[in-house]
């Protein structure tokens, strides 16, 4: 399976924590559960227009749910927290939510 930049890229997390750490040039992102470092950076790079320092990556394991008998699971994920250059521009998606 060919994946775009545009599908690696799921959506941005945005949280207190996800805000705070935008201070120090990280972003972080839900992507595809297939993707690697180097394929995650590329697509920041070419979506966003920055230029990326270092991906770290995150796997996490869908939880057990229950509802009576009914027993399912949540879907797996993967987070990335993107750090940027020191002269790359900042990525203009989050900067209305330092309000």
């Amino acid at each position: 399976m060919k994946l775009t930049s545009y599908d690696i890229i799921r959506r941005p997390v945005i949280t207190e924590k996800t805000m705070a750490q935008m201070a120090n040039r990280q972003y972080t992102f839900m992507v595809h559960v297939d993707a690697n470092k180097s394929m995650i950076k590329r697509a920041v790079e070419e979506v966003f227009g920055v230029k990326v320092e270092d991906v770290k990556t995150q796997n996490y394991e869908g939880k057990t749910k229950r509802v009576g008998m009914n027993v399912g699971k949540r879907p797996s994920f993967k987070k990335a927290i993107v750090k940027l250059t020191a002269d790359s521009k900042a990525i203009e998606f989050f900067e209305g939510f330092n309000a």
